[in-house]
């Protein structure tokens, strides 16, 4: 990581705090590269909520399952320790579980976490940083997966890909921070697909669930 992520270059200055935020020269430097078994991906939006609110949000932990996919139940067992169940992507009903501990906690700024024992071997980190103006908030996500030898594990498990889960948890994460609601698509009425249409469906994972959502009214 020598060099800052050249596609920005006028980019507004970002958070210095945190993995995620690892800057050179006032720009965020790109995400670890994918080896060894582990997989990386760092995704942001901006959303169009204060930091403190979405810190909120994101660290009651029992209400993940409203915006991330496949998670069924997250139960809080200590103060930064967590038990997560998630149903796997092969229409089973089959589970994975693990627990899950925050290593670092900075209200209204950014957690980070590891799993530490069970069916999922993961690490990640998100950062609140308030946008240029005060209008809204930028929130950056990196999570690792380690997979050792067997990359595809995760998405074996899972049915999609984990790059893709983390991006689309965020998109449904800003829906839900924001509207109080996630955009549901089950159900809409769409013409017979042919090779290319079954191809993508399979491949951003338009056969998961989207998540509930709730009831939660923004602001």
């Amino acid at each position: 990581m020598e060099r800052a992520l050249s596609e920005k270059p006028n980019a507004e200055k970002v958070s210095q705090s945190g993995v995620a935020g690892i800057v050179l020269d006032g720009h965020y430097l790109p995400p670890p590269v994918d080896k060894d078994g582990k997989q990386w991906v760092r995704t942001s939006a901006l959303i169009l909520r204060p930091p403190s609110e979405l810190y909120e949000l994101w660290r009651d932990v029992e209400k993940a399952p409203l915006w991330q996919e496949q998670i069924t139940e997250v139960r809080v067992t200590g103060p930064k320790t967590s038990h997560w169940i998630m149903l796997t992507g092969d229409d089973s009903g089959k589970s994975i579980e693990w627990d899950s501990e925050v290593l670092n906690d900075e209200p209204d700024k950014g957690i980070a976490w590891s799993s530490v024992e069970g069916d999922s071997n993961n690490a990640g980190e998100v950062i609140f940083a308030t946008a240029p103006g005060e209008r809204g908030t930028i929130v950056t996500v990196l999570q690792e997966f380690r997979m050792s030898k067997l990359a595809s594990a995760w998405e074996t498990l899972t049915g999609r890909n984990p790059k893709q889960v983390i991006i689309e948890n965020l998109r449904h994460f800003k829906a839900l921070a924001e509207t109080g609601e996630i955009p549901r698509i089950e159900g809409q009425p769409h013409g017979p697909r042919r090779t290319t249409g079954k191809a993508k469906k399979s491949l951003y994972g338009e056969t998961i669930a989207t998540p509930t959502g709730g009831q939660r009214t923004a602001g």
